[in-house]
């Protein structure tokens, strides 16, 4: 007899570890690494190195994880859908995204979270940051992997989104040759950013240990400072997309759209966000709304799953939160550079980062890069991100579904329609034949 552990015990721990949901994992490694910290005090930096190693893990993953998806996102892009609707949807997503990632900037300058408390030393300088007309200049790489050794987002997301429209006109292209050999370009993207999926869900699996080592560093030095702060950027995040979501409704009062309808017939989808903390899992609620609002099939058919991609409104707002969040906490002074430069990463980055996930944190790991700012915060707020994740998750399906809407009222120029508050029909353009089945299943849901 042998007391080793069967192989097929140990595969079903790991098994089991995998299945267990990702959000109590971190909640788990946050209060773990708070009452350890507590507890131990100062003397608890002897564990920083795993923290340190999930920060390596993050940067690893940021270049190509950017080159990669953003060019099969832009790819798939046809130029019929760059037409009217498109361009209409795609002016509304990239305005609110600017509006939003503004408004957390703006909300964090006046609350200021994170200010007073620091963060332990670290070795790694911060970046010297460029001047303004630098930031805009350096948006153009002279050297496409010269940019990417030196991890300058904007330059590589500019070369990313060109690459990826020309593999997009390739693949459209009346020449058969031209059209093969853009789907072969798009495929080894597809395959790339496959690749780059599975190596984030391997460090995400990470993660918990990593926020668990440095929310337990940074409380043994700080004490209690640390969550206070964290507690701030909570209700910054959480009162913006409060905010963001007033706006929606003054834009839909602007195109003579019923709030209250609208609403009633959107809180299914805004709390399915919530809950699920996915975008495209919740697409197909969204699209049952967008049905009963009475929205044509020819613009949520594409509004939405193309939303779902790139409207990242809830996301870019925390980007910009947290950003001023880790200055404050670095005891650094963002210049309008450094400011100018998160926006546009917020913006941009949105367009190939939406899928993924743990987008919200490899988009703040983005535009801390950028502003050249320490990167060893970024974890403090990981140990949080699924709180955050809850509340923007639900303004993307928000701005999503608003978008969708003031787009169908300028194509069809009534001024509301679709199914009442209490689900009657009133007036919908779509036949019978095109409206889809209410798929809103559990195993739906959790794609």
């Amino acid at each position: 007899m042998t007391l080793e552990t069967p192989p097929s015990a140990a595969r079903t721990w790991w098994r089991r570890y995998l299945e267990f949901p990702l959000i109590w994992k971190l909640a788990i490694g946050l209060g773990a690494g708070v009452v350890a910290g507590l507890v131990v005090g100062p003397s608890i930096e002897e564990i920083k190195p795993l923290g340190d190693l999930f920060l390596r893990l993050l940067l690893m993953v940021v270049i190509p994880l950017v080159v990669a998806t953003l060019i099969v996102g832009v790819s798939a892009i046809t130029p019929a859908q760059l037409g009217r609707i498109g361009g209409k949807i795609f002016i509304f997503y990239m305005l609110t995204s600017t509006v939003a990632i503004s408004l957390g900037l703006a909300l964090a300058f006046v609350f200021n979270p994170g200010r007073g408390m620091s963060m332990p030393a670290d070795d790694t300088e911060p970046a010297e940051a460029p001047s303004l007309a630098e930031t805009l200049l350096n948006i153009v790489p002279q050297n496409p992997i010269e940019a990417m050794a030196e991890g300058r987002i904007l330059a590589v997301v500019f070369g990313a989104v060109v690459a990826g429209l020309a593999i997009g006109s390739m693949r459209h292209s009346p020449v058969e040759r031209v059209r093969d050999l853009g789907e072969t370009l798009r495929k080894l993207a597809e395959a790339a950013s496959e690749v780059m999926f599975r190596i984030v869900r391997g460090v995400l699996e990470y993660a918990p240990i990593g926020v668990f080592a440095l929310i337990a560093v940074v409380v043994g030095q700080t004490g209690t400072d640390a969550l206070r702060s964290l507690a701030e950027l909570i209700g910054v995040v959480y009162g913006g997309v409060a905010l963001q979501i007033g706006l929606y409704a003054v834009l839909l009062l602007l195109f003579g759209i019923s709030v209250r309808r609208f609403f009633a017939l959107a809180r299914t989808p805004m709390l399915t966000a919530f809950v699920t903390r996915t975008s495209g899992g919740t697409l197909p609620v969204s699209t049952r709304a967008a049905q009963r609002m009475g929205v044509d099939e020819s613009v949520y058919s594409f509004s939405l799953p193309f939303g779902a991609t790139i409207n990242m409104d809830g996301t870019a707002l925390y980007i910009g939160a947290s950003v001023v969040f880790i200055a404050n906490v670095s005891g650094i002074n963002l210049s309008i550079g450094e400011i100018l430069g998160v926006v546009l990463v917020g913006v941009l980055a949105s367009i190939g980062t939406a899928g993924v996930p743990g987008a919200g944190l490899i988009m703040l790991s983005l535009a801390v890069t950028q502003a050249g700012l320490p990167f060893a915060a970024v974890a403090l707020v990981a140990g949080i991100d699924a709180v955050l994740d809850m509340v923007r998750t639900m303004c993307n399906v928000t701005g999503d579904l608003t978008g969708t809407r003031i787009v169908d009222r300028t194509e069809s120029g009534t001024s509301d329609s679709g199914t009442s508050e209490t689900g009657t029909p009133e007036v919908s353009r779509q036949p019978e034949s095109s409206r889809q089945p209410d798929v809103t299943s559990e195993s739906t849901l959790r794609g």
